[in-house]
């Protein structure tokens, strides 16, 4: 069969969509150890430029991080149940190549929400394009997750609410790198030590975390105790790695965030001319004093 040249190339991960699940698993335990290689590769390079090169050094963990969140993205298929993954890989298969998905999944990792409908609360906070901040809401802000991303990458134009048209010079961005291992690195790691990633641990994390679908009030109760089953047949299989300790079973019981297969990542498109409105009333109720308005 000949399917031309057209798909010859990267970004090709959506075609995970037409594999059948058990095909699906193989590849996926293939490509998660090569995606958490890369990510500690970039990581390693990052600390090796240390706060000297505090921009370089950022942009490089920034990466790292969307390296994690695409493994984050790669387990949630494998969490969802079967009945249902064939209606999200679809969308899961975007988030992955999304870079504010991707940015929002890592940064989960440490937001510990109760249910999936809190969680997607969590979510619609971080996925609007523009929002108001300040004391009164004097400034409009584009998407902070995806300007900062930007900004330390490129050098570009950037306009403000009134149109003022400047330069963005990423060297003079104020960086964020932070030489602590994040969580999500850490929790992506443990899921390699304990065997997750091997294929007998993705059979078995797809056959015991498909038995209930997060898609409204499940959350931290259910995950803990899928969580544990699942810790419990790798140890049966002999599936972790040698060097795996419980310090890595702890990482995933306090870090593994609530499956998101179910969340919606979309950016939210605020109108300027909406948050405009809104700092109107805003100085109007700063002016005389109310609380609200």
């Amino acid at each position: 069969m000949t399917h031309g040249t057209q798909g010859i190339d990267l970004r090709q991960a959506r075609l995970l969509c037409q594999i059948p699940h058990g095909d699906r698993l193989a590849v996926l335990a293939k490509g998660l150890p090569i995606i958490l290689k890369s990510a500690k590769s970039l990581w390693r390079g990052a600390k090796r430029l240390g706060k000297k090169r505090s921009r370089e050094a950022a942009v490089l963990q920034g990466l790292a991080n969307e390296e994690v969140a695409k493994i984050l993205i790669l387990i949630d298929v494998v969490r969802c149940p079967k009945s249902k993954v064939d209606s999200r890989i679809g969308p899961m298969m975007r988030w992955f190549y999304d870079h504010l998905a991707r940015l929002i999944y890592e940064e989960v990792a440490m937001a510990g929400q109760g249910d999936v409908c809190q969680l997607q609360e969590y979510v619609d906070s971080h996925r609007k394009s523009h929002e108001l901040e300040g004391y009164v809401g004097e400034y409009i802000l584009p998407n902070w997750h995806t300007f900062l991303r930007d900004s330390q990458l490129y050098a570009d134009m950037v306009t403000d609410e009134n149109g003022k048209l400047s330069w963005n010079d990423p060297v003079q961005t104020r960086p964020h790198a932070s030489f602590d291992l994040p969580f999500s690195l850490q929790l992506v790691e443990a899921m390699s030590m304990l065997g997750i990633f091997k294929l007998e641990g993705l059979k078995a994390t797809s056959e015991i975390w498909g038995t209930v679908e997060f898609i409204d009030t499940q959350g931290r109760s259910e995950a803990g105790d899928l969580t544990e089953k699942l810790v419990q047949r790798l140890l049966d299989e002999a599936l972790p790695r040698k060097g795996v300790t419980d310090d890595h079973a702890r990482i995933l019981f306090h870090f593994w965030q609530l499956p998101m297969y179910n969340i919606d990542f979309k950016m939210i498109e605020v109108p300027i001319d909406q948050l405009q409105k809104e700092q109107r009333l805003l100085a109007i109720a700063e002016l005389y004093g109310m609380d609200s308005y």
